[in-house]
C-alpha cells in the first residue's frame, strides 16, 4: 500500500477524493496568483496613465521596460526561491514567507510614491519567487510514491491557478480603473491576506509535506553550503550598495531602460552560461547528452512562445485600453477584464484537450510536435490582428479570438512542456528542471515587456506582424525537426 508522506493518512480522502491538505494549497495558490494577475492586469496601464488620473505618467518604452523586468524577476527568483527551501527554510515556511513579501509588497503599491512603488515590485518579485516553485513541490508531496491520484490532484491544483486569474482582473482591473489605481493593488494585497490565513489555519492538514529542509550529506557539506549561502546574500548585498551609492553620486545615471538592458544581457548570461554546463560538465551517456540538447530546442521553443504569449499584460493590455471598443451589449467595461478571457477559455478547454489526449491514444502527437502547434496558435492570435491593428474602437470580438486562439496554444504547449523536461533529465537533476521551465518564461516575460517598448514607436500592423511571423515560422521549423527530436528524446514521447 501507498503511503503518503508524514502524518497524512494513507488515502485521505477529505477534499474531492484527494488529501484535504490539497484543499488548503489549492485555495493559497488561487489567491496568490490573485493577487500576481491582479497586478498584472493594471501594471502597465497604471504606468502609462497619466498624473491626472492618478497614474505615473511614464512613456511606453520606460513601461514595458520595467514591466519586463518584474515579470521576468518574478520567475527567474524561482530559481533560488526553490534552493533556499530545499536546504534552509523547507517548502512550508518558503511558501509562508513567500506569501508575507508579497503581501508587504502588493501594500506599497497600495500607496502613493515612486519609491514605495519600486520597493513594491521588488518585493512582490522576491515572493513569487518564494512561493511559487514550492507550493507545487509540496503538492506532490501529499501523494504516496505509487498513489495513482497525483495526476488528479495537480490538474485540481492547477483550476485554483486559473480561477484566481480568471477573477483578478474582474476586481483589481474595475477597482484600479474604475475607482483608484491603488484601490486595485490594495486587493491584491487583501488577496494574498486571505491566502495567507487560510494556509495557516490549513497547516494541520499537510502533514510534515514540506516542513524539513533536505538534510546535508554531512555537518561539512551543512557548513558548506550555510557558507555558501551567506557569500551570496552578502555578494548580492553588497552589489546593490555600490550601485545605490554610484547612483547617489551622480556617477553612475540609473534609468529603467538601462537596468533592463543591464538585465537582459544577464539573463542571456544565465541561460548560456547554464545550458554549456548542462551539455559539457559532469559525467552524461551518450543518450544524457542527446536528451539535454533536447531540453535546449524545447527550452527555445518554450521561451519564444511565453514572449509571445506573455503580452497579454503588455501590448496586448495595451491594445485594450487605447484601440479596442471596450463595450457588449451596451454595458461599458475596464479594458484589463480583457486579462480574465485566457483563463476563462482554460477552465472550458482544458477537459476537452484532456478528452482528446486519451481519445488519441497511441496516435497522441509527440512533445515537439505539440510544441511546434503550440507556437503556430500563438502566431495565428497575432496575425488575426494585423488588419484591424491600426484601427480604433476595434470590436472586442477580434481580442477575444487572439486570447482563444492563444489559450489553445497555451493547452497544446505548458501542460508537456514541464513533464517533458522532467522526463529528458537525468535523475540526479531531476530538481533542477523545474528551474529550467520556470528559467524559459523568465526570459519570455522579459521579451514582452521589452516589445512593449515598440507600442508607441512601430506601427501595431508590424509589430503584431513580426511577432505573429517569427512565432509561426519557428513553429513550422519545430515542426519539421520533430523526427530528428524524437531520435534526440531516446524514447520519451
Amino acid at each position: 500500500m501507498s503511503t503518503a508522506p508524514g502524518n497524512i493518512a494513507p488515502y485521505d480522502r477529505g477534499f474531492f477524493g484527494h488529501p484535504r491538505g490539497l484543499a488548503t494549497l489549492f485555495f493559497t495558490e488561487m489567491w496568490e496568483r490573485f493577487g500576481y494577475y491582479g497586478l498584472r492586469a493594471i501594471l502597465i496601464l497604471f504606468m502609462t496613465a497619466s498624473a491626472a488620473t492618478g497614474g505615473l505618467g511614464f512613456d511606453d518604452a520606460k513601461a514595458g521596460a520595467i514591466y519586463g523586468l518584474y515579470t521576468a524577476s518574478a520567475y527567474l527568483l524561482c530559481l533560488p526561491g526553490g534552493w533556499i527551501a530545499d536546504r534552509i527554510l523547507g517548502q512550508r515556511r518558503a511558501v509562508l514567507w513567500g506569501g508575507i513579501v508579497m503581501g508587504v509588497g502588493y501594500t506599497c503599491l497600495a500607496l502613493p510614491g515612486i519609491v514605495l512603488f519600486y520597493v513594491g515590485l521588488t518585493l512582490v518579485a522576491l515572493g513569487t519567487g518564494l512561493l511559487k516553485p514550492n507550493i507545487s513541490t509540496m503538492v506532490g508531496q501529499l501523494y504516496g510514491a505509487n498513489d495513482a491520484r497525483r495526476d488528479g490532484g495537480f490538474s485540481i491544483f492547477y483550476m485554483g491557478i486559473n480561477i484566481g486569474a480568471l477573477i483578478a482582473p474582474l476586481v483589481c482591473g474595475y477597482l484600479g480603473q474604475r475607482v483608484n489605481w491603488h484601490y486595485g493593488f490594495a486587493a491584491a494585497a487583501i488577496g494574498i491576506g486571505f491566502g495567507l490565513i487560510q494556509y495557516v489555519w490549513g497547516g494541520q492538514y499537510l502533514g510534515r509535506a514540506g516542513l524539513d529542509p533536505v538534510p546535508p550529506d554531512s555537518p561539512e557539506a551543512a557548513r558548506k553550503q550555510m557558507a555558501q549561502f551567506r557569500g551570496s546574500v552578502a555578494g548580492v548585498v553588497a552589489i546593490a550598495l555600490v550601485i545605490g551609492l554610484l547612483a547617489w553620486t551622480g556617477i553612475l545615471q540609473l534609468s529603467a531602460q538601462g537596468v533592463a538592458n543591464v538585465a537582459g544581457v544577464g539573463l542571456v548570461s544565465i541561460v548560456v552560461v547554464f545550458f554549456i554546463w548542462l551539455l559539457t560538465v559532469g559525467s552524461r551517456t551518450s543518450l544524457e547528452r542527446k536528451r539535454m540538447l533536447a531540453v535546449a530546442v524545447l527550452f527555445i521553443a518554450a521561451a519564444l512562445f511565453w514572449a509571445a504569449y506573455e503580452q497579454a499584460g503588455s501590448t496586448l493590455n495595451l491594445f485594450a485600453d487605447r484601440n479596442t471598443r471596450c463595450s457588449f451589449l451596451g454595458y461599458s467595461f475596464p479594458p484589463s477584464w480583457f486579462q480574465s478571457f485566457n483563463s476563462f477559455f482554460i477552465l472550458a478547454l482544458a477537459p476537452i484537450f484532456a478528452w482528446l489526449w486519451a481519445w488519441l491514444g497511441p496516435k497522441d502527437p509527440s512533445s515537439p510536435a505539440k510544441f511546434a502547434m503550440g507556437l503556430i496558435f500563438v502566431g495565428l492570435g497575432f496575425a488575426i490582428l494585423i488588419p484591424v491593428a491600426s484601427h480604433t474602437a476595434v470590436s472586442p470580438g477580434w481580442l477575444t479570438l487572439t486570447y482563444f486562439l492563444h489559450t489553445v496554444g497555451e493547452l497544446l504547449l505548458s501542460p508537456v512542456g514541464l513533464s517533458a523536461m522532467t522526463k529528458l533529465a537525468p535523475t540526479r537533476i531531476a530538481g533542477l528542471m523545474m528551474g529550467v521551465w520556470f528559467l524559459a518564461t523568465s526570459v519570455g516575460d522579459y521579451i514582452s515587456g521589452r516589445l512593449a517598448s515598440f507600442y508607441d514607436t512601430f506601427p501595431l500592423p508590424r509589430l503584431f506582424g513580426t511577432v505573429a511571423a517569427f512565432a509561426i515560422v519557428v513553429g513550422l521549423i519545430l515542426a519539421a525537426l520533430v523526427k530528428p527530436m524524437k531520435k534526440l528524446m531516446g524514447g520519451v514521447n
